[in-house]
């Protein structure tokens, strides 16, 4: 079952006054799908996640929306790695525990989990950007603020999983380095609703708009008739 996403009003009219995306110009606005892998999708693995298997058909609508706009689409995949600078700090990855262990040594990269879900509408064109940090502005190597100067983006729409961890942490992030975020509501996935609709809530009143995928639909839809905020 789809997360219903549940916004308390005051919540969106308080956030207004430091987010509010109105329009959208497709020179500078790329769309970051975050870790849509089958490690945090498919059943049977360590972080398998049935909600992002039910986001799969709206953030395959997105991305296809965004490149028939001429917006960029990108895409992570959070990985590990045991080579400084890119590793995690030796306490964050309790070895004797199983289930870290297996997620530790499934997520690196080149293995079947680590891969971007099979059913994930990527192009061939689209930038893949393995990241280290739950946030990908965090990233020791830097790798997706580097493709978003490259682009000249000025505007993140974040989409993938989970919701309340990376997804949150990379709108967070984006804000202070002074790019606009927006996270979209039914194309981002948490386990439970609890959670989901938690971090967009706080997001929605510091640091990131909230949209839906047919709102954004309907921006990209004037942007291509010149219109810009972003």
């Amino acid at each position: 079952m789809a997360h219903v996403t549940d916004l308390p009003q005051w919540a969106v009219d308080r956030g207004r006054a430091m987010n509010d995306v109105q329009a959208l110009d497709c020179a500078r606005t790329a769309l970051v799908v975050i870790d849509m892998q089958r490690v945090f999708m498919e059943p049977g693995e360590v972080f398998a996640n049935p909600h992002a298997m039910d986001i799969m058909p709206a953030v395959n609508r997105l991305a296809a929306a965004f490149r028939a706009a001429g917006c960029p689409v990108i895409w992570t995949r959070q990985t590990v790695d045991d080579a400084p600078p890119l590793a995690m700090p030796d306490w964050q990855y309790d070895l004797s525990l199983p289930a870290v262990a297996e997620a530790v040594a499934v997520m690196r990269a080149g293995t079947s989990s680590h891969g971007l879900h099979p059913g994930m509408d990527v192009a061939d064109a689209d930038p893949v950007i393995d990241k280290y940090r739950y946030s990908a502005f965090m990233c020791p190597a830097g790798a997706l603020q580097q493709a978003l100067d490259r682009l000249e983006a000025q505007c993140i729409v974040i989409a993938g999983t989970l919701t309340n961890c990376c997804c949150d942490s990379t709108a967070r992030d984006g804000n202070m380095l002074g790019y606009r975020a927006i996270m979209v509501a039914d194309a981002c996935a948490a386990p439970t609703d609890a959670e989901h609709n938690a971090a967009l809530m706080l997001a929605r009143l510091n640091f990131a708009d909230v949209k839906t995928v047919a709102e954004l639909e309907e921006l990209l839809s004037h942007a291509e008739q010149g219109a810009s905020q972003c």
